[in-house]
This record gives structure tokens, C-alpha cells and sequence, in this order.
């Protein structure tokens, strides 16, 4: 009939000249592996995600007009990026499908990997109403400590000098930074001060995203023709579901927010560009693993945290005591000297020039 051949034209269109079949195509062409396609990936992360750091901070402190009221329903933040997420690359999918393999893996197999990734990123974004945002980041590139308490706790490994090493750093930079108190204007930009909360809430943050990325591991394993766009459908899809359950169903936390960004244009302008920065975000970090694998982009995504407190600091005034700064390199060495370590023993892929 001509009004499908009309749809079918429009999305054709789409697919031709989107920006979806920009990052089809530089992951797919003679691009790979290269110096520009690093350059691009490192580009995108940093770009998509010192923007929403920007914008997280602001719809965490900011004062909106016109009654000078703070968005509370901080954890609404989770929701609203996996809803984005899910659209995003339930869009891509649509676009670039090319028939699903039979050995991906089912939607119903992401079920449990979610329910921690839905409350894990809670707990981070909640931690922003108790510490400012630049020890929010700090705590949160610490990935390595619960990883090796575990380790060895329960799997009894053993690690290498460097790596307590490390791990002394990073916990001697962390503790410097927590016992010296952030400058009182800082402390008066957060809704509810409290260190020992944020940071515990920060912990269990690292705590369910080890077991996730665990899961997902073991997912990519068992269901080798998954591809990133899948698992980032899925995975966000069951997380919008969890979130909504407990937004709208067990406490009334999405109706306030909804009423509040109704109220208050400003803060959802901050919202979506919020959850758009997330959504594109996450896209360049797939394209990154693809296409170098996951040591080229924790280098990346470490250095961007540290740029994120530098850009809290400069835009946004959250002054940090000298001390902290302290702190702050300390932990940033840590996680050099980390991952400095695990080139020497990690073969990586080689770029062309």
C-alpha cells in the first residue's frame, strides 16, 4: 500500500543519514583499531559524560525558580536515564537489525544482572544529597578495593605488591579527602550532610555493580552472539521496570518528581540533557571495548573522572580544601600506577597509524 511504502521510505531515510549510522559506520569500515577511531571514542565519553556530570550536580544542588525549591527525588535520576537508554538503543536496534542469531541471549535472562544495576546506581546518585559531587566521583573510581576484599575473603587469590600498593593509595587518599571537611560552601549546596552515609552509600554502589559486571561477563559467555545494542536494551528495559515498581507503585517518589519538573522547566531542561549525555555515553563506551577492549577504556573513563572534579571546581564552585587535594592525588595515582601495572601484563591492541 503506499502509505507503508511512505513509513518504510521515512525509516530508510533515517538509517541513511541518522546519527546512529555515524557510529555504525566508523565501527564498521576501515576505521578499526585506528587512531581516529580512539580519538572519536575518547571525544564522545568525555564530551557525553563531563556534560551529564554538569548536569547531575546542578539538579542535585541547584535552587530552581521560581520558589527556590531543590529537587529531592534525587534517585529519580536512575529511572529517567534507563528509560533514555532504553529508547535510545531500542531505536538502534530497530535501525541496524539484521536478523537475531539464535544463540543471543533471551530478554528474560537479563532479569537478575538488572535488579542489582537498578539499585546500584541508586545508591550513587543518593550519596550526592550527603557528599559533594567531586567525593561522589572519588569514591566511585575505587572499584578495585571491594573487588580484592572479596577476592580474597572468598576466593582466597593473592595479589601483587603493586597492587596493595595501590590500594593503600587510593584508601589513604580516600580517608584524607573524608576527614577533612569540605569548605562551608560546598556543605551548603547539599541537601542533607552527612559523610558517613554517602560514602557507605558509594560502597554499596561499587558493591552491586562488581556482581553486574560479573553477570553480564558471564551472559557474553554463555550467549556469545549477544551484541552491546541487546544488552543495553534489556538490561535498561528491566531496570526502567524495577525502577517504575518502586517510583510509582511502592512510594510516591515519581509522581513528586514529575510534579516538580512540571513545575520547574529549568530542572527539566537539566533532566534531559541528563539522560541524552547517558544514553550517548554509553553507546561510546561500547564502541570502545568493541574496538580496543576494556583496558583502553578504564584508562579513559579514570582520566575523565578526574577531569569531572576539576570542571565541578571551575564551573560549578565546589571548592575542595587544599588537603583534599591531597586526597584527590593520591587516588588518581593509585589508579595510574593500577593500570600503568596491568598494561605491562595485558596485551593490548596495537593502533594504526
Amino acid at each position: 500500500p503506499p502509505r507503508l511504502r511512505h513509513i518504510k521510505r521515512f525509516f530508510r531515510t533515517i538509517r541513511n543519514w541518522s546519527c546512529w549510522k555515524l557510529f555504525h559506520f566508523i565501527s564498521q569500515v576501515n576505521m578499526g583499531g585506528s587512531y581516529a577511531l580512539l580519538a572519536f571514542c575518547t571525544a564522545g565519553i568525555y564530551v557525553a559524560y563531563l556534560t551529564q556530570g554538569l548536569a547531575q550536580e546542578n539538579l542535585s544542588t541547584t535552587k530552581y525558580e521560581p520558589d527556590g525549591a531543590k529537587f529531592s527525588a534525587i534517585i529519580f535520576l536512575n529511572f529517567a536515564q534507563s528509560v533514555a537508554c532504553a529508547i535510545y538503543s531500542g531505536i538502534v536496534m530497530v535501525i541496524f537489525h539484521r536478523g537475531k542469531k539464535g544463540d543471543s541471549a533471551p530478554w528474560y535472562a537479563y532479569w537478575k544482572a538488572s535488579i542489582t544495576n537498578s539499585v546500584g546506581p541508586a545508591c550513587g546518585v543518593a550519596a550526592l544529597k550527603n557528599i559533594s559531587y567531586p567525593a561522589q566521583v572519588l569514591a566511585k573510581s575505587c572499584k578495585m578495593i571491594p573487588v580484592m576484599i572479596v577476592g580474597t575473603i572468598i576466593g582466597g587469590k593473592r595479589y601483587s605488591l603493586v597492587e596493595y600498593m595501590c590500594v593503600s593509595m587510593i584508601v589513604a587518599g580516600i580517608s584524607i579527602f573524608a576527614l577533612f571537611k569540605s569548605s562551608a560552601a560546598a556543605l551548603s549546596k547539599l541537601a542533607s550532610p552527612n559523610v558517613a552515609l554517602g560514602y557507605s552509600l558509594c560502597l554499596a554502589n561499587l558493591i552491586f555493580d562488581g556482581y553486574t559486571n560479573a553477570a553480564q561477563d558471564k551472559m557474553k559467555e554463555k550467549y556469545k552472539a549477544t551484541s552491546a545494542n541487546e544488552l543495553m536494551f534489556y538490561m535498561n528495559i528491566w531496570c526502567s521496570l524495577y525502577s517504575a515498581i518502586y517510583m510509582f507503585g511502592i512510594s510516591s517518589v515519581g509522581s513528586e518528581a514529575l510534579s516538580f519538573l512540571a513545575a520547574h522547566p529549568r530542572a527539566l531542561l537539566d533532566m534531559a540533557l541528563f539522560c541524552a549525555c547517558g544514553a550517548f555515553g554509553q553507546q561510546f563506551i561500547f564502541l570502545t571495548i568493541a574496538s580496543f577492549g576494556s583496558l583502553v577504556n578504564t584508562t579513559i573513563t579514570t582520566t575523565r573522572k578526574f577531569v569531572n572534579i576539576l570542571l565541578s571546581v571551575v564551573v560549578n564552585g565546589t571548592a575542595l580544601m587544599p588537603l583534599q587535594w591531597v586526597g584527590v592525588a593520591l587516588v588518581f595515582g593509585g589508579l595510574t600506577l593500577k593500570e600503568v601495572y596491568k598494561s605491562k601484563s595485558t596485551p593490548v591492541k596495537k593502533l594504526k597509524e
